[in-house]
């Protein structure tokens, strides 16, 4: 079985997404994350090729289980830092295949996620890259082996994705998808409508 996580924060006013709330507003933000989230779960999840999963933060956000999309099983992300929680994601399917998708981003969806999955078959790790130096996807053949990937990267920054490769150990095989954008700013935003 394959295996597709969703990292998703429990879609409330005010808590998601700050700094793009900051330049649209609170209520837009809140919108456009939901609806964004929803989408995702939606396509990704009428998809037989896989399980699909979302992964809450923070941890008590499954307790409600009308706030999340009924079409994906629901996990807590646990404990840590963004590469702990991505960590323990990937490794709670042991030896099968996993890879984790953004939930903001809105032009991801199930043609990536298939791709991500194609690449698995003949390589250790598959990244998307984002357009901000960050990744919207990370997957692993085996989830249980990832070790100390996560381990020192610099989150939310230019130099995400090139820490999280530096920690890559010889031998192992890296494909890398397309380069997607997330939606972190006003401007961002406002791209992302105007092809919308």
């Amino acid at each position: 079985m394959r295996h597709a996580i969703v990292f998703a924060r429990r879609p409330r006013l005010g808590t998601v997404k700050t700094r793009l709330a900051q330049e649209i507003g609170a209520a837009e933000t809140l919108r456009f994350y939901r609806a964004n989230l929803f989408r995702l779960a939606r396509e990704l999840g009428a998809d037989a090729r896989w399980a699909t999963w979302i992964a809450a933060t923070p941890d008590d956000a499954v307790a409600d289980r009308r706030t999340w999309p009924s079409c994906a099983g629901l996990f807590p992300q646990g404990a840590g830092d963004l590469g702990d929680r991505m960590r323990f994601a990937l490794a709670r399917f042991g030896h099968q295949p996993a890879l984790i998708v953004g939930s903001d981003i809105p032009d991801a969806g199930r043609r990536h996620v298939g791709a991500a999955f194609d690449a698995l078959r003949s390589h250790d790790l598959v990244f998307g890259p984002a357009a901000d130096g960050g990744y919207w996807l990370v997957g692993a053949a085996q989830g249980i082996r990832v070790g100390g990937l996560f381990e020192d990267v610099r989150w939310s920054t230019p130099d995400a994705l090139s820490d999280t490769l530096e920690n890559v150990r010889r031998g192992v095989r890296v494909a890398l998808l397309e380069t997607l954008d997330d939606v972190d700013t006003g401007e961002a935003y406002r791209a992302w409508r105007s092809r919308a």
